[in-house]
This record gives C-alpha cells, structure tokens and sequence, in this order.
C-alpha cells in the first residue's frame, strides 16, 4: 500500500545521489590525508584513466564542481573581451544558466536550431555573414562554438554532424567547445555513432558529466589540446574549485574503473525505452523523439494535472492552450519497477 501511494519520481537526472562503488571509495579513503586542489593522488589517476578512454594522452584534464561553472569557467578561459560564444536558441547556456556567460562579459550569440543542435551550413552561414558585414569592428566576434550533447531536447549529434562543424570552427580558428553534462548517456544510447575518442578528435574542449551520471557531484573538464594559461587560478577566481579535490577525483577514478561510466548509463536509456514505448502503447503524443534518457511528451493539460498528483515530471513548454509539452527524465538509478508503476498510472 505504501509503495502504491508514494510519489513517482521522474522530474530529473539528478535526484539521487551517488553509485554505492563510489560512495565505498569515498568511505575506504575518508581518513587518508590528501592534497588539496586537485593534486592527490586519486585525480592524478582519474585523469590518466580518462587520458586513456579518450584516447588522448596529451589532453589536459581537470575537475570542476558542477556544469553551469564548469561553462562559465571554460568559456570565459577561451574568450577575449570582445568576444561572445555562439550555441543553438535552446542551448543550456542561453535559457537555464541565469545568465551566468553573460555575468563573465560575453554575450551568448544564438543560432535557430533543429530538435536542439545547430547545423553546420548555419553555423558558416552566420560567420560568412559576420566577416561580411562593413560593420562587423562594431559588433561582439563570435570567438568559439559550443554544442550540448546530448542536446537539451535528449537528441544526438551524430559524427557527421560533428566533423562539419568542427571543419567550420577549424577554418575560422575559433574552438569548439562540447557541453558533456549528459555524455554518459549520448555514449549509451543506442543510436549513437560518436564515442569519446571521436569527441576529442573534434572538440578542443569538452567535459565528462558526473553530477547527472553516478556521481555527487562534478564534471572531468577535457581540453584535448593544451589548457589556457593559469587556468586553474581561473577556476578558483569563479569559485569552481573544491579545496577537497580528492571528492572528485575519486569519483571519477572510480567510474572509469571497468567502463562503470558507461555501463551504469545504460540503465536510464533501457528504462527510458520502457517508459517510451507505454507512452505510445496508451496513445501519448511525443514532443520529440529522443534516443537518449529525456521523453518530451504532449500532455493534455487535464491529463497533466491529473497525472501531477502521483507523478513529479518537468514543464518544458506549452503546446497550445489545451496541451502541454513536459518531460520525464531516467537515470542511471531508475528502478524498473518504477517504470511499471507509471505505465499503469498512464
């Protein structure tokens, strides 16, 4: 009776806390007297070991406290004064950060988007016109590109896609930059054809998510070239770096120990499948068709506030008067049996 009654629990990625093997490692190491900042021992490991996944040896690797300092930090690192960061109208950045690019100086320049990603033929359309303008002395550059993947809408980039828009920022030596809060579970899903080795070859900075994909908290910051100068004073000047960087780096050792990262990730995208296919069993619309832990789905606005009292799910915008799009979001805990209890809820 009492787990009938319970709320279900779909509202985000983030909800629970950490994988019980990171939680033991934080336990068997709680008592060993560290460095501070960073430069223990279990970070070094960390950052051999995504080195290593990357295929990347040469890469800089460091740890940040969470993803909108994570953006703020690398994206104020690579800009000069004048300079803002382009990234789609639906990018995290321009729509869930408070501002937080533009509390650093730079404006974020948007591009329309396509189920969440920018295209290349935009993206070179955009400095075309840019370099053409007489004007453009007067304007804010546009200094780097960043991309989600996956994107806010849970849809993928595939490497195609990528390698054009890396080509675009490569001939106008601007960086590109890769939001990587959810990579766990873009490197799960099924319909993905980019893995790490591919993410690194194209971007000149992205990061691993650990906050939303088995970790407490933080993100792995990779630059796969060389990291701009003094920047890990940047990252303490903006208030991102843990003076107990052992919390991180253990973490991060321990989900890329035995591939842990991405095989805890599959869970939300098996459960996320489930969940899809009884949406669309009961006749449920969908917003968009993600492949990844996120589901957009077209509620009916009585249905919805129905559905609110046994279900917590996120706004994301409305559809028309009478319909709501909302979603559901897995993870790498969701409980099955949750699932279960949804679909007969529906």
């Amino acid at each position: 009776m009492e787990n009938q009654c319970r709320m279900l629990n779909f509202e985000n990625d983030y909800s629970e806390g950490a994988h019980d093997a990171v939680l033991q490692k934080l336990l068997e190491t709680n008592m060993e007297k560290l460095p501070g900042y960073g430069s223990d021992r279990y970070c070094e490991s960390a950052r051999d070991k995504i080195r290593k996944a990357c295929d990347h040896p040469g890469a800089d690797v460091f740890f940040l406290v969470g993803g909108t300092q994570t953006n703020s930090v690398v994206i104020a690192s690579l800009l000069q004064r004048f300079e803002g960061v382009i990234a789609a109208g639906t990018g995290h950045i321009s729509t869930h950060e408070a501002g937080a690019i533009e509390y650093t100086g730079h404006k974020v320049l948007t591009l329309p988007h396509k189920e969440g990603k920018i295209l290349a033929k935009d993206l070179k359309k955009y400095l075309q016109d840019f370099y053409g303008d007489g004007n453009h002395e007067h304007m804010v550059f546009p200094g780097m590109v960043y991309l989600s993947h996956p994107t806010e809408y849970g849809t993928l980039y595939s490497k195609k896609e990528l390698e054009e828009i890396s080509l675009v920022c490569r001939t106008y030596e601007i960086p590109l930059f890769l939001d990587g809060a959810r990579l766990g579970y873009a490197l799960a899903s099924e319909d993905a054809d980019v893995d790490l080795p591919d993410i690194a070859r194209l971007a000149d900075v992205f990061y691993i998510g650990g906050t939303k994909a088995g970790a407490l908290c933080g993100e792995a910051v990779v630059f796969t070239r060389q990291a701009p100068p003094h920047f890990v004073t940047l990252v303490k000047q903006q208030g991102a770096l843990l003076a107990k960087g052992r919390l991180l780096g253990i973490q991060f050792d321990v989900l890329f120990t035995d591939d842990l990262y991405r095989k805890i990730c599959k869970n939300a995208i098996e459960t996320a499948g489930r969940l899809k296919r009884a949406f669309l069993e009961k006749g449920y619309r969908l917003f968009i068709d993600s492949p990844t832990n996120q589901i957009f789905v077209i509620l009916d606005n009585e249905k919805m506030e129905e559905l609110k009292k046994h279900v917590t799910f996120s706004f994301w915008e409305k559809y028309d008067k009478s319909h709501t799009v909302v979603r559901f979001a897995t993870s790498w805990a969701t409980d099955t049996d949750e699932v279960r209890q949804l679909a007969r809820l529906l």
